[in-house]
């Protein structure tokens, strides 16, 4: 056995004892919220294997390093793939938060138009995220006896007002942007598609509020609705936030001014077009 492919062992080691851990203790945090003694050598023993599996992949991790990994590489090797993608997912959901109070938006400089879309979801997202606050205060108030489950559910309740804000601060902080001869079309924190323009066949307004899935067709809806239908050439792969990329042709997007993005996408597309005349001579 070769030094590397014992190093992959021991990954996959790791690996297949945090998914046996992290469940083990999601079934330990329920029990107490239930109210359910647990001995406190299961206790014990379980907050010990969390703390030998991180400190295994810290060394694992140091190792990697040495050898010439970069940080994110190192990780990577460490953590799956989807799982890297939701915490990220997580980190840019609240990130946005400080850019939202800061007025700081997300991918705009050098930018020659930029195009929010955000303004149509306020009224709801403000909406959901109030009954989260008054669920976290009555939850509260009910839980206040059991100071175990009062604790993880504050945590969880308070979480998911911010995740709720954060939705909506990366739709504010990270708008459709025209940069030179590409056109980026972004929704929350979870799609960042590029597009080149000399791949755009048509611009329209359209407003549509219902989009059925279909094969080849992304639709970027903000409260339900799009405004702006782009039709490609050829079609462009687009991220996903879990699974493989998929190719798309046609692609629908909502602007709070959806006049002023087709505009803007057919002056940009005229622009790269050949000036007419006559053949140059031989």
């Amino acid at each position: 056995m070769t030094r590397r492919t014992g190093e992959a062992a021991v990954i996959r080691g790791l690996r297949l004892i945090a998914y046996t851990v992290l469940p083990v203790e999601v079934v330990l945090a329920v029990c107490l919220v239930a109210g359910v003694r647990i001995p406190g050598s299961v206790l014990a023993a379980a907050e010990f294997v969390v703390v030998a599996l991180l400190v295994a992949e810290g060394l694992v991790f140091r190792r990697l390093r040495r050898r010439g990994l970069s940080v994110r590489e190192a990780v990577a090797e460490l953590v799956p793939e989807p799982v890297l993608r939701l915490l990220g997912h997580e980190l840019r959901l609240m990130s946005s938060l400080g850019r939202w109070v800061a007025r700081r938006p997300h991918g705009v400089d050098g930018a020659t138009g930029v195009f929010p879309h955000a303004r149509d979801q306020a009224a709801l997202i403000y909406g959901f995220a109030f009954v989260c606050l008054v669920e976290t205060v009555g939850m509260s108030y009910l839980l206040a006896d059991w100071p175990a489950a009062h604790a993880i559910v504050l945590v969880l309740d308070v979480y998911t007002v911010l995740f709720v804000l954060g939705l909506h601060a990366a739709s504010v902080t990270r708008p459709h942007v025209l940069t030179g001869d590409v056109l980026r079309l972004r929704q929350a924190a979870h799609v960042d598609v590029s597009v080149p323009l000399d791949l755009i066949a048509s611009v329209r307004r359209e407003s549509l509020f219902s989009h059925e899935k279909t094969e080849g067709e992304l639709n970027l809806a903000v409260g339900s609705q799009t405004s702006v239908t782009v039709e490609l050439a050829e079609p462009v792969d687009v991220p996903r936030l879990l699974g493989a990329p998929r190719a798309v042709r046609i692609i629908r997007v909502h602007a709070d001014d959806p006049k002023a993005l087709a505009d803007a996408l057919t002056r940009a597309r005229t622009a790269l077009s050949p000036i007419p005349g006559p053949p140059p001579r031989a």
